[in-house]
């Protein structure tokens, strides 16, 4: 199925609307234990069923796949992909920082996203085409061309099975970074991290997992904002992608050698 995803936009918008008046006014509720140190609360679990009933009446040829209850029904080669709370810890601890990322992807693509920071009063926008916003207003990705002069948002460190090993390249590359980029920051949400990189507020954006509810909606709106979004071994990012690495386009290369370097030493 081809479409253009612009017309989806203000379907999407609609739906994330409905996803923050939850969030900002209801509280957590009761938690429930997904594995080692990760959660869900009632309003994970209330959101995505709002949100999941608005689009299926909306859009009911769009398949859909929210974090918490999985794929619902599959659409014929188009998938809604939706994080409800990116940033439950967050959320549950009283931080701002977390988001409704809803996306939308053909096939292995992400061709639409929107993803809304509740407390923060700002939603992101992006279609295939159409350019990446920010509360309506165009955004471009920073410029920055030297590492050391680029603050770097890195993904949460692994918990749950095998989380030591799988930190191990994480902490190899916390090192390598520390010893060359201005600043590291860890925001505790995908769907931040790639919103503030097309914003320009971050150079770079480094996650060693790929999930497509986390990452559907903000990587066609760092793209559109003109940041190169790919894969470890430097191809373009995909849903089946292992990692999430985005910057400018002039500091991609680097970040990719610096990741190679950390490798090598995990």
């Amino acid at each position: 199925m081809s479409i253009d995803a612009r017309s989806l936009l203000p379907i999407a918008e609609q739906a994330t609307t409905i996803a923050a008046d939850i969030i900002r006014t209801k509280a957590p509720g009761v938690v429930t234990a997904k594995g080692d140190r990760d959660m869900a609360t009632e309003v994970d679990y209330a959101v995505e069923d709002a949100v999941r009933d608005f689009l299926t009446r909306e859009t009911p040829e769009i398949g859909f796949l929210g974090e918490e209850e999985g794929l619902s029904h599959a659409g014929k080669g188009l998938l809604w992909a939706l994080d409800p709370v990116d940033g439950t810890a967050n959320f549950l601890h009283g931080l701002p920082l977390c988001a409704v990322s809803l996306g939308l992807i053909e096939d292995t693509a992400s061709i639409l996203g929107v993803i809304d920071l509740p407390f923060l009063d700002t939603s992101y926008t992006a279609a295939e085409g159409a350019g990446a916003h920010a509360n309506g207003t165009p955004i471009h990705a920073s410029d920055t061309r030297d590492l050391d002069a680029a603050i770097v948002a890195i993904g949460d460190y692994a918990v749950g099975t095998n989380a030591e090993e799988r930190n191990r390249p994480r902490l190899a590359l916390t090192h390598e970074l520390a010893a060359r980029v201005q600043r590291i920051r860890m925001f505790g949400s995908a769907a931040i991290d790639l919103a503030w990189l097309a914003h320009g507020k971050t150079d770079a954006l480094i996650m060693l997992s790929n999930n497509p509810w986390d990452t559907a909606a903000g990587i066609i709106i760092a793209r559109q904002a003109g940041a190169v979004v790919v894969d470890l071994d430097g191809s373009p990012h995909t849903t089946t992608s292992r990692a999430t690495i985005a910057a400018g386009r002039t500091l991609i290369a680097d970040l990719l050698a610096l990741i190679g370097q950390a490798s090598e030493t995990a």
